[in-house]
């Protein structure tokens, strides 16, 4: 199995933090069967940028999934505009997650595909 770098925002007690958008911070993690090998949590400030344009800010967050090389986004809430663009960029997005962000980053990798 090859790993999965996954993206997930995340609030400052390592929950999972409800929308993508406009998140100020997101964790980003390798992930191999189902193991965090790596996990970094970065300030990305997309709560703030949001209303600079949904042009910039969909630039922004083109340009940070590209340069972390995620594969999946895991988020409570995310707009369609946001999932259209991520599902260009061959990122797969799962929603609805909930409670600790590291668990729910196993329980998405470890779970079949769709």
């Amino acid at each position: 199995m090859t790993a999965e770098i996954v993206c997930i925002p995340v609030t400052a007690d390592g929950q999972v933090a409800h929308g993508w958008g406009k998140a100020p911070a997101v964790a980003v993690a390798r992930v191999d069967g189902g193991d965090i090998l790596e996990w970094r949590v970065g300030n990305v400030g997309w709560d703030v940028l949001h209303d600079s344009g949904e042009g910039n800010h969909h630039a922004r967050v083109v340009r940070f999934v590209r340069d972390n090389e995620v594969t999946i986004v895991v988020a409570g809430h995310m707009g369609p505009p946001m999932q259209d663009m991520l599902g260009k960029l061959g990122v797969r997005t799962v929603l609805g997650a909930v409670g600790d962000a590291r668990d729910e980053v196993v329980r998405i990798t470890t779970t079949a595909t769709g």
